[in-house]
């Protein structure tokens, strides 16, 4: 293993809900040990204001989120190698990914998308607090794995059950 930070990007098509939730826990949840990233195959081109109304009252520090393309990370241009991608939602997973530096290891963790309860109010809210809570707990459980080499055997096996939590 290496001493720097893994490098995990999240991905999703629009990369202004889930992907976004994903990067800001992982961020905290992980601590110096990983640098989360996200992006989208086909980015909305802003965060989904009750994405950062969440995180915000959750304590998350929300002025630097962006919805960004995958295009961002497909070479060394963001300062790394990725050594995680992980695809949250369906559409993006079926996509065709570009080919990735270092050749990271790829999981899906599917989540309903809680941008497609396109009203405000409760029930909106309550789809994103869903989201949340059900991408905390796959993060809290990806972040306690000590040996997280991705060239470890089981390993990938160990984060698609993660995925189905």
């Amino acid at each position: 293993m290496t001493s720097r930070p893994l490098s995990v990007l999240i991905l999703c098509t629009g990369n202004s809900a889930r992907s976004i939730l994903a990067e800001a826990l992982l961020n905290k949840i992980g601590g110096d040990r990983f640098l989360a990233l996200s992006a989208g195959s086909q980015p909305k081109g802003e965060v989904h204001p009750a994405a950062l109304e969440l995180l915000a009252e959750r304590g998350f520090e929300t002025g630097h989120f962006r919805s960004k393309s995958w295009d961002e990370f497909d070479d060394n241009s963001f300062g790394g190698q990725l050594d995680f991608i992980f695809t949250v939602c369906d559409s993006a997973a079926a996509e065709t990914c570009p080919v990735w530096p270092g050749h990271p290891m790829t999981v899906h963790w599917g989540i309903p998308d809680p941008a497609a309860v396109e009203t405000p109010g409760p029930q909106q809210r309550r789809a994103f607090e869903i989201a949340f809570d059900q991408l905390k707990q796959r993060i809290e459980a990806f972040a306690a794995i000590d040996n997280l080499d991705p060239r470890r055997d089981g390993l990938k096996a160990e984060l698609q059950a993660i995925g189905r939590l």
